[in-house]
């Protein structure tokens, strides 16, 4: 997998690479890292590096783009890498387009997290404030001051680059305001829809929490069952009482409803007496 991952600072960019590097086993490329790494080595593309910054001037893009062409032909690049800082620009950006042509590489996604700006600037705010109530010195660029700098500088040259993959169909955005493993998941599940693959050491680490996880669940059923067996074993003393309420009550109602029957009866037959002996009573006169 080949992926950039766009966003203003305090995006999160960096902590997702390193989760995506550790997943995938591909590598990030940082344009900072990759620099001095060249300088470092002496090739050539880095003496030429060293010469211009060394004259105070700032690293044109063919020279970045050659370091990274140096850097992503090396083997731990063979899986595939994450772009950190780079493209920053649509120029650049084309002049990837053509550095991975050339290769016979295609770019597989770019990933943008999409922040709310005023919530990046009240997190900053409020960690000063407590870096400061704690006595703990605060970096020069850690303040709400150069993060609306620095977000200000993303909106004018790296927010282009948004509509730039879109039109190419490589955009893909992710809400960044998310929790960090909600962003993981969502990014995963946006590079398996385009086909990405786990190494199988991943997968087997996945496949083994798997059965962990179903293990937890089936080691609760007996406890759940423990329970229902304890309530079980009460209920009786529960049952046999509510028989006995029952079964007092039904007799109370039948009596109830017997002597109100014999009553009714009795009550019948005597008015039904009556008007015959008073006729024999008569028909003797």
């Amino acid at each position: 997998m080949r992926i950039i991952l766009l966003g203003p600072p305090g995006s999160g960019k960096g902590t997702q690479a390193q989760l995506l590097v550790q997943r995938y086993g591909i590598v990030q490329l940082s344009t900072g890292e990759m620099l001095r790494a060249a300088v470092a080595a002496g090739t050539p593309v880095g003496l030429k590096a060293k010469e211009i910054m060394a004259g105070g001037g700032l690293v044109p893009d063919e020279v970045v783009v050659g370091i990274i062409s140096d850097r992503i032909d090396q083997p731990d690049a063979k899986n595939g890498f994450i772009l950190d800082g780079f493209p920053r620009t649509v120029p650049q950006a084309e002049a990837l387009d053509e550095l991975l042509k050339h290769k016979h590489l295609k770019l597989d996604a770019v990933i943008e997290l999409r922040v709310n700006e005023s919530a990046l600037l009240s997190r900053v705010e409020t960690r000063v404030a407590q870096m400061r109530e704690r006595g703990e010195e605060v970096r020069v660029d850690d303040t709400p001051e150069v993060l609306t700098r620095r977000l200000a500088s993303y909106r004018s040259q790296t927010e282009p680059l948004i509509h730039y993959y879109s039109e190419r169909r490589k955009l893909s955005t992710i809400d960044g305001m998310m929790a960090i493993d909600e962003v993981t998941r969502a990014i995963h599940r946006q590079l398996l829809a385009l086909g990405a693959v786990e190494p199988k050491s991943h997968a087997r680490s996945a496949a083994r929490a798997a059965p962990a996880k179903k293990a937890k669940k089936t080691a609760r059923k007996p406890e759940k069952a423990a329970k229902k067996a304890a309530k079980s074993v009460k209920s009786p003393k529960k049952a046999a009482k509510k028989a006995v309420k029952g079964a007092k009550k039904a007799a109370k109602k039948a009596v109830k409803k017997t002597s109100k029957k014999a009553a009714k009866k009795a009550v019948k037959k005597g008015s039904k007496k009556g008007p015959k002996k008073v006729t024999k009573k008569r028909a003797k006169r």
